[in-house]
């Protein structure tokens, strides 16, 4: 999903895979089991609720 998005930002599928591996290299990723603000006010931004 995140190449996906980004795709349309950079361009390029590949480039996007290149950087998002270039940022996450030698991290920890944490998963917190909870749905992050940003993440819930873009999915509410690309499909709002029905009136």
């Amino acid at each position: 999903m995140f190449s996906a998005r980004c795709s349309c930002s950079f361009g390029d599928a590949r480039l996007c895979a290149a950087i998002a591996d270039r940022i996450t290299f030698r991290c920890t990723l944490i998963q917190t089991g909870t749905e992050s603000y940003r993440y819930q006010a873009t999915q509410e931004s690309l499909f709002p609720a029905p009136n």
